[in-house]
């Protein structure tokens, strides 16, 4: 979301650490850059001016001026103003004492409430929680019955509303059933509108009346820029929102809502969603997010959903087979798996440090997600046999493979020969073969020697 502000600031940021010693018209000179950068990336006007007086405040002061390096601290202080205005920290949701805990969702039509309240569903149904879904949405055509399948898909029980029940009462029996049930989370899926209207702040001020919420949160589509941060204003000002829910996160959106909806509303983002999978929801860390617009990077989000994926008792495994030279193609498929459960590839290279600046060399490899699904396809292909001994491929079963999976004999070819340079490289990380009693160790049947 954010590669084009990324773009521009380390474009600024160069020039800063090009100058041996910087002056205050240097750094004026570069905060007016700043300023332009962020008012493209759609960053309310208001935000974009409190943040670059403040960083301009900071970086004349006499120590950064007088430093020896006064490029790289103008950059701490960029950074640690943007981890400010993105929140400061991770902001946790708020279950009270009362139980079950009511957590309503409110925002305008197709900003994901709906497929929003399946993830945070199955996000608190993985740290222990027992939550239940209510969809209080009785207008919508097939909104009930969307909860009800995202339900069933994430093995959350939903609330059996009907359209002809009244929302307040929908979620005053719900939360009756879930308090008898011992259900401890009730999360309340509310209706929208194309537009704010007062029937529907009417509606959710009942329900907020009517029920005791511990929390009340905006979800909004963060392709939306600055009319998400609006319309958020709106709703916090008539219900007092606890937080926000950002969508579409991973999308081409220039990332004006994520950097001014905190400053503007004063309320912490709490999760974003990056995905369409109900599994792609994630807790909103401001000091990560500003690392990754900074092109800094963002280590820890990436080990943290490599650990999410990764079976500790298949890794043991898998680690035994590499030193054993006995990595087939059956692992080799189970890896990609793995990778693919983490996330999109362009999301995860966006994490790594320094990633922007290779992907600005023309020759610099791309991530291309269809050439995973092609490689799944040509393993999938092949028979158990072949998949353990790959050197028994001969030309018609390449053929055959090539068939199977929709691909060409090329494709097959390319990713044996992936493969068997994948097998080469693991054997030179090994070393040299253990040599037992005075002999060298034979290879297993079938594998690159």
């Amino acid at each position: 979301m954010f590669e084009n502000l990324t773009d521009r600031l380390e474009g600024v940021f160069k020039k800063l650490r090009g100058h041996g010693k910087l002056t205050e018209e240097n750094i004026r000179d570069a905060m007016q850059e700043v300023r332009r950068a962020l008012l493209e990336a759609d960053v309310n006007f208001k935000v974009v001016k409190e943040f670059v007086a403040s960083v301009t405040e900071k970086a004349v002061g006499r120590e950064v001026l007088s430093s020896l390096s006064p490029g790289q601290q103008v950059i701490r202080i960029v950074h640690d103003e943007l981890v400010e205005l993105l929140g400061s920290q991770a902001a946790e949701l708020q279950f009270g004492g009362r139980q079950p805990a009511a957590i309503m969702l409110a925002g305008l039509q197709g900003s994901g409430k709906t497929t929003t309240a399946a993830k945070l569903a199955l996000r608190l149904k993985k740290q222990g929680r027992k939550p239940y879904l209510v969809p209080a949405d009785v207008y919508r055509p097939a909104a009930i019955e969307q909860l009800h399948v995202l339900g069933r898909q994430v093995d959350v029980p939903v609330h059996n509303s009907t359209t002809e029940e009244n929302p307040v009462d929908i979620c005053r029996q719900a939360l009756a059933e879930a308090a008898a049930a011992q259900y401890d989370t009730v999360i309340i899926d509310t209706a929208g509108r194309l537009h704010v209207d007062e029937a529907l702040m009417e509606e959710l001020k009942a329900i907020s009346r009517t029920v005791t919420l511990s929390e009340i949160l905006f979800v909004a589509d963060a392709m939306t820029g600055q009319d998400a941060v609006t319309v958020a204003e709106k709703f916090n000002s008539d219900l007092e929102i606890t937080g926000v829910i950002l969508t579409k996160m991973e999308g081409d959106a220039r990332g004006g809502a994520a950097l001014s909806v905190k400053r503007v509303t004063g309320k912490p983002i709490k999760f974003v969603g990056v995905g369409e999978s109900v599994d792609a929801l994630e807790i909103f860390y401001p000091d990560r997010t500003a690392s990754r617009i900074l092109g800094m990077g963002d280590m820890l989000s990436l080990i943290e959903k490599a650990e999410a994926v990764v079976d500790q008792k298949k890794a043991k495994k898998l680690a035994a087979k590499i030193q054993k030279n006995a990595f087939t193609l059956e692992d080799f498929l189970d890896q990609i798996q793995q990778i693919r459960k983490m996330g999109n590839l362009e999301q995860l290279m966006g994490m790594i440090p320094g990633i922007n600046k290779l992907k600005q060399l023309k020759e610099a490899p791309k991530p291309d997600e269809s050439e995973l699904s092609r490689t799944e396809a040509i393993i999938r292909s092949m028979t158990l046999k072949e998949r353990q001994n790959y050197l028994i491929i001969n030309a018609s079963r390449r053929m055959r493979i090539a068939k199977g999976s929709g691909t060409s004999v090329n494709d097959v070819n390319r990713v044996l020969k992936s493969y068997a340079m994948m097998l080469k490289m693991m054997k030179k990380l090994r070393g040299k073969p253990a040599i037992r009693g005075g002999k060298r160790r034979k290879m297993p049947k079938g594998l690159v020697r």
